[in-house]
């Protein structure tokens, strides 16, 4: 069986990886020079910078590739379990430090607010009903059948998936910090916390069961024990290749046609690609499914990110490896960046330092950060060429005025991504961060299927198909996969 995997991320690499596991002959196409498509690396003058994902939780999932093929994960990459989480930081200065240990978290929601402490507990323990559900028994299983869909429907419904995550959260607390801590799961994955089901609260469960790992060398050196492994294992990997054509004939796919010229002929395709972007530019025949074409024109995308990475010849020895600083608005600043797709200078965002446990990242004596900022998507008509400077600049003072003092005198070395990076590179709709939003209306069946429901041989892994994005979600998308082939 000759299989073609377009597209080099996590999703990618990991179902390039379950095939060849099946005696598949597999290629990996990636248009880029370097693998790992949202993961990949950024180096300037002894800096490293992880181009995307930085939380990696579940490492289990990444294990299994490793073991597929009787190999020692610790021979390729070294994950390293973080005692702090996530420091949160608000606008009035105070800070809550979030991990695995109970017994911290439980002092400090009673600190903040007492009350909570018994409704914490009974949050976790309904989220743990959630992952049980959501993750154990349906993250790698095939939605593309509605009877098993609607099947599920009485047990989603009995875990709120009504609910938004905001709203189960604040069913069970009543601190408004404490709902912003516990309820800001979706915007990793690229959802409204007032809008995503509350089926994505099993990621607070998901943490704790787990915990939260950094990949010493960055995440991209996750990237590059996968790619010896690939290489090993005779993969064939085509860098500097883009596809530009797939090749149907009478709705089967055969093949694939190259920006060089060359076409390769293929059994299956598996797209790590967002899915529109395949159907829309990659397909030219003629889709004449009315109920997909309605699915497709209905979708809506997640938001857009602002990526402002940079190194400092100063150490900021107090800044945890991840931090999360909270605007003094919540809903305010979501509607904004989901609804009405305008820029807010009360903003939020994550703050990255790798140099909090790896001097590797940057030159000795200095420190390496990137800051990731939720904005609008493309769909906004923002003119980055001129927005993206002024952000960039806004970012820059809050970070000097609560986090990094002195921060602009002591940068050495930046730059910044934006939605048209997301839109031109990654080839992502809209330039949106993590392709649909996470809704009830755009999960499981409603999400593009892993199978296509147009294309036989045509098959889809990574953020946009199900269970969705996050490294936890498009290394299972890659075991839904595994089930269907």
């Amino acid at each position: 069986m000759n299989s073609v995997v377009i597209g080099s991320g996590f999703g990618g690499i990991a179902a390039a990886l379950r095939l060849k596991a099946k005696n598949h002959k597999v290629t990996l196409i990636e248009k880029h020079r370097d693998l790992g498509g949202r993961a990949r690396v950024f180096k300037k003058n002894g800096f490293t910078f992880d181009g995307g994902p930085t939380v990696i939780t579940a490492p289990h999932l990444i294990y299994e590739l490793f073991q597929l093929f009787n190999k020692n994960p610790q021979d390729y990459i070294k994950l390293k379990p973080l005692k702090t989480w996530y420091r949160f930081v608000f606008e009035d200065g105070s800070k809550f430090d979030y991990s695995g240990n109970e017994e911290k978290m439980k002092s400090q929601i009673k600190d903040m607010s007492p009350e909570d402490v018994i409704g914490y507990d009974k949050l976790v323990n309904f989220t743990k009903k959630i992952f049980d559900k959501g993750f154990t028994e349906l993250s790698e299983v095939p939605f593309d059948n509605p009877s098993f869909m609607i099947k599920q429907i009485p047990a989603l419904l009995n875990l709120k998936s009504y609910k938004s995550v905001y709203a189960l959260v604040s069913s069970y607390i009543k601190n408004e910090k404490l709902r912003r801590l516990l309820s800001m799961h979706p915007l990793l994955v690229g959802g409204n916390p007032f809008t995503t089901t509350s089926i994505y609260g099993l990621i607070l469960y998901l943490e704790k069961k787990w915990g939260i790992h950094y990949s010493m060398g960055g995440t991209g050196q996750i990237i590059n024990g996968l790619e010896k492994l690939m290489k090993e294992e005779n993969i064939e990997i085509l860098k500097n290749n883009e596809a530009m054509h797939i090749i149907a004939e009478d709705s089967k796919i055969i093949g694939l046609k190259l920006n060089n010229g060359k076409e390769i002929k293929a059994d299956n395709i598996i797209c790590n690609s967002d899915p529109p972007a395949v159907y829309s530019k990659l397909l030219n025949s003629k889709n004449t499914n009315l109920m997909f074409n309605w699915k497709m024109r209905r979708m809506e995308y997640s938001m857009g990110l602002f990526v402002y990475y940079f190194g400092t010849k100063k150490t900021y020895e107090t800044v945890e490896h991840h931090t999360i600083k909270f605007g003094k608005k919540y809903k305010e600043h979501l509607d904004d960046i989901f609804n009405n797709k305008k820029l807010n200078e009360d903003i939020s965002y994550y703050l990255h330092r790798p140099t909090a446990n790896d001097k590797s990242m940057a030159p000795d004596g200095h420190d390496c950060f990137y800051v990731l900022v939720p904005v609008p998507n493309n769909q906004s008509g923002i003119n980055w060429s001129v927005e993206a400077e002024k952000l960039k600049n806004l970012v820059i003072d809050k970070m000097e005025n609560s986090l990094l003092p002195n921060l602009r005198e002591n940068i050495v070395e930046d730059f910044y991504l934006t939605p048209d990076y997301f839109e031109k590179e990654l080839n992502t709709k809209y330039g949106s961060g993590f392709s649909i939003q996470p809704k009830f209306s755009q999960s499981a069946y409603f999400r593009f299927h892993n199978r296509s429901e147009i294309f036989r041989g045509l098959y889809f892994v990574g953020a946009g198909t199900h269970p969705g994005a996050g490294v936890p979600g498009v290394l299972s998308s890659a075991k839904v996969l595994d089930k269907i082939l």
